[in-house]
């Protein structure tokens, strides 16, 4: 797997062992280039796995950026990962759920890729919404199947959702 742009475009990331769902190359350059520049924004990346997501964005500028990964087995290959980027990518190894539950400082871009079969998407976007990680204008984005639809959002409005394949990423921001 290969950084798609930026600063560190072309750099290799390694692929942790376990249970993985990568981003695809494609998906990855369309989520960014709708971002558009990056440039002193704070980035979030959920349910982190490689890091690739979070190197993607430090990579367009962003800063800071965090990745939550609770899986033991991509802790190693996580770190080894984020050692590329120009600036720190702080990594926190722990459930993202509960991350959520103690998030007291907000990102202007929230990044999450929770596996396919996880049952809990909808009430995990809830509780980001309703919690210091988003204030008004911040940006939710989240991976999930196409067969799944998103429901009303209180304090978030859907922009946009992108399909690929059998796959779409909603773009919500907080009002």
């Amino acid at each position: 797997m290969r950084i798609s742009g930026g600063l560190l475009r072309g750099q290799q990331v390694k692929v942790p062992g376990g249970v993985i769902r990568p981003a695809m190359d494609r998906i990855r350059e369309s989520i960014f280039a709708t971002l558009g520049d990056l440039s002193g924004l704070s980035f979030l990346d959920l349910f982190s796995g490689s890091g690739v997501i979070a190197l993607e964005a430090v990579s367009r500028g962003a800063f800071p950026v965090e990745a939550v990964e609770k899986d033991p087995l991509k802790r190693k290959t996580l770190l080894e990962n984020v050692a590329i980027a120009p600036l720190r990518i702080k990594c926190r190894f722990m459930a993202v759920e509960l991350y959520v539950q103690r998030a007291k400082t907000p990102f202007n871009i929230i990044f999450c890729d929770p596996p396919f079969p996880y049952q809990f998407k909808w009430e995990l976007v809830k509780a980001i919404a309703a919690t210091p990680l988003m204030v008004e204008g911040s940006r939710l984005l989240i991976h999930r199947p196409s067969e799944e639809t998103p429901g009303a959002m209180e304090k978030l409005r859907l922009e946009q959702s992108k399909k690929y394949g059998h796959s779409v990423v909603d773009f919500f921001i907080c009002i």
